[in-house]
Parts: C-alpha cells; sequence; structure tokens
C-alpha cells in the first residue's frame, strides 16, 4: 500500500490508496463510494458526517450504501428463528438508513447518494458482477479462501474466543461479502460514473485479490480502493511543573 497521504493538513482523515493504479483513480477525483455495515460501530453519523464532507474535497460525487442483503442469513446462522432473524435484520438496516440519512444531512453537501444494497439486485450491472463473483468462489481457490478468511474475521467478533465458526455461518459470512463485492468491482457500471475509489477504515483481506494481481476475478481499470481512517491526533506531552 502506498504511503501517499492525500488528506489536507487539517484534515479529519487520512488516505491510503492501495496500489499505484489506485492512486491514479483516486487523482482523477470522479467519485468516492463509502461503504456501510449494519451493527457497525465505527459509522457513527457524526463519522458518516465527516467521511461526506472530507470525501467532497476530493471528489465531484460521493455515494454512500449500506448493506441489507443476506443480514438476515446471518442471524439465522447463529440461531435465531427465521421470523426473529428477519426482525433483527430488518431493524438493524433501518436504523444504519437513519443513521446514514443523518449524516448526509448534517453533512450538508451536494451529490452525496444514500442507497440500500438492495436497489441494484435487479440491475443488469449487479447480476452480471454477481455471477462473476459467484463463478470465482466456485473455481479460483485464492479469491475463495480470501473471501472465506474475510468472512471468518468478520464472524469472530460474535464468536466465543477462538471458536471457528461452522459450516452455515461461514457459509453465511460469505453469501453477505459476496453481494457486497460488485462494487469493489466496478462501481462505474453500477453509478454510472467514469470512475470510482470504494474505501473502508481498514485493508481487507480481498484487497490483494482485487487490485494487486494481474489473473482470475479483479476489479476493473476505473476501479480503485483506499483505506481512509481517522488521523491521528498528536499527543501533547505533559510539562514537568517544580513540586
Amino acid at each position: 500500500m502506498t504511503e501517499t497521504l492525500l488528506s489536507t493538513t487539517f484534515s479529519t482523515f487520512q488516505a491510503l490508496p492501495f496500489s499505484d493504479r489506485c492512486h491514479r483513480v483516486w487523482q482523477r477525483g470522479d467519485h468516492l463510494l463509502i461503504g456501510v455495515s449494519p451493527g457497525n460501530s465505527y459509522f457513527s453519523h457524526l463519522r458518516i458526517a465527516q467521511l461526506v464532507r472530507w470525501g467532497r474535497q476530493f471528489f465531484d460525487s460521493v455515494d454512500v450504501v449500506h448493506a441489507d442483503l443476506h443480514v438476515d442469513t446471518q442471524f439465522a446462522a447463529f440461531g435465531y428463528p427465521a421470523d426473529q432473524a428477519r426482525r433483527r435484520a430488518a431493524k438493524e438496516t433501518k436504523t444504519t438508513r437513519r443513521r446514514i440519512e443523518r449524516g448526509v444531512e448534517l453533512a450538508g453537501r451536494s451529490r452525496v447518494g444514500v442507497h440500500a444494497l438492495s436497489e441494484f439486485a435487479d440491475t443488469a450491472a449487479y447480476r452480471r458482477l454477481s455471477g462473476e463473483v459467484a463463478g470465482a468462489l466456485a473455481e479460483d481457490e485464492d479469491f475463495r479462501l480470501a473471501t472465506e478468511g474475510m468472512a471468518a474475521g468478520f464472524l469472530a467478533a460474535r464468536l466465543p474466543e477462538g471458536e471457528a465458526p461452522s459450516a452455515d455461518q461461514l457459509a453465511a459470512g460469505v453469501a453477505y461479502i459476496a453481494a457486497e463485492l460488485p462494487f469493489f468491482l466496478d462501481t462505474p457500471s453500477l453509478l454510472d460514473v467514469p470512475s470510482s475509489v470504494s474505501c473502508y477504515h481498514v485493508e481487507l483481506p480481498l484487497t490483494p485479490v482485487l487490485f494487486g494481481r494481474d489473473q482470475g476475478l479483479r476489479a476493473v481499470p476505473g476501479q480503485g480502493y483506499a483505506v481512509v481512517r481517522p488521523r491521528a491526533v498528536p499527543q501533547v506531552p505533559q510539562v514537568a511543573t517544580a513540586a
């Protein structure tokens, strides 16, 4: 990952594009995608407002997409009855949507969109990309292992320390991640923008697979990825005083 900082001196965030190609996509400044997962406390409405304001400094437009597919499947895999899993998923999704809308309103910037992942499920571009993801999961071992590793990492927070996910839990996690992957592969086709950078606050296990290799399933040339994280606040040294 390149260590080039793209934020301004007094900015709230710093950006680390994954590769030189991702850096070039960033420099085009066409579009930033912010992905938000239900139940992730990192994405408070204040954090979303800050991200949107910051992103509009560098990009012509910003979209926030929140996951709402296969959320109920994850709850079911952890033992919730089907009806309860659906209600719990609907509640978390609704809460996430409200938090995003509140943050976007607080940001007060134009050219900012908010979308649920399910809004794209019936589009030709999303169906095509989902098919490519399914094919890669079946045929590309590196891709499958990275996806399963990413799912296991997310599931670990819900499991007792040291316990591995069951087959059903892992399958639910993979399905959830697979539904999001079209936006890491080809956001320009999904949102009709010239180029796009998807961002998250940590590097994901799939990042090197989608953005760092020259074979197999990978992002289109106009798709970039960057870790965008809060800038560390310098600590002010304490001055000793005489007794």
